[in-house]
């Protein structure tokens, strides 16, 4: 009597995706602390410039003609920040928790897991962004949603680069330990001196401006600034962020799976935890 051939588990499931999403969810909404977190921080930062904002308006006159470009830079590095610790705390939780190794013994792929940590981040990223612009229209007048349909490109550029960091950075951590896990605030905040947020990249030394040119958040709030200020939308500003996020999220998933392999052959896997 022959045996009965073995069932072979699809490369990539959806099912399987869909579970560890749900998973986040739970986890979240049994936590009232983690969701007011996920709202409170952009809130705080989108009232705070929006009254140094108004301050400023009676003291110069590039904020007197771009009101909104303070705010605007406010709420869009949100997005890259909250793009990244979407990324790396849900993947943290996990190490907290010492979950992996049970992760991992199920069918579950790593970049099954990849697919999942992007999900989670943009829902909690969503969920952080919408009520600080509504408020910030309450508040000051002013609509994120006036840069138009250029925002839309802008919130994916930003996210998809907070994407990638959050990647590289968490499997750093999962192959040298949670000692490491202070990358995931250090590695975001060292760049945004050079990303151009409040203020121009021209600004910058030249060999910082060259720095800059290889960042695609840096482009992100030139094209803000060109959108408030001059009233022009820079396509070349929208493909170089394009181009260069698609090399910026295969580097940093091939890095996430390269210290992902390494972390599993050495057993570090089921090592991992507070």
């Amino acid at each position: 009597m022959s045996a009965a051939p073995a069932r072979r588990d699809p490369p990539f499931s959806s099912r399987r995706i869909g579970a560890m999403v749900l998973r986040y969810a739970f986890l979240v909404r049994g936590s009232w602390p983690r969701i007011v977190e996920m709202a409170y921080w952009p809130t705080v930062q989108m009232v705070l410039w929006g009254f140094i904002t108004l301050f400023l308006i009676g003291h110069s006159s590039f904020i007197a003609q771009a009101f909104g470009v303070l705010i605007s830079g406010v709420l869009l590095w949100d997005v890259l920040f909250r793009g990244q610790l979407g990324v790396s705390m849900s993947f943290f939780e996990e190490m907290w928790s010492r979950n992996l190794g049970h992760l991992f013994v199920s069918p579950l792929r790593p970049y099954e897991m990849l697919v999942s940590l992007m999900v989670v981040s943009l829902i909690r990223t969503l969920i952080g962004l919408i009520p600080a612009s509504l408020l910030a229209l309450m508040f000051f007048g002013f609509s994120l949603y006036s840069l138009g349909v250029p925002l839309i490109g802008f919130f994916f550029n930003l996210i998809v680069m907070g994407w990638s960091i959050g990647f590289a950075v968490s499997g750093l951590v999962l192959r040298v330990g949670l000692g490491a896990e202070s990358m995931a605030w250090a590695a975001i905040f060292a760049i945004a001196p050079i990303c151009g947020i409040y203020y121009p990249v021209a600004v910058l030394p030249d060999w910082l401006q060259s720095v800059a040119f290889f960042l695609p958040a840096s482009h992100v709030f030139e094209g803000m600034r060109a959108i408030l200020v001059d009233g022009a939308f820079r396509s070349d500003l929208m493909i170089n962020a394009i181009l260069l996020n698609i090399a910026y999220l295969g580097v940093g998933m091939a890095a996430f799976l390269a210290f992902f392999r390494s972390a599993r052959s050495s057993g570090v896997i089921l090592q991992v935890g507070e």
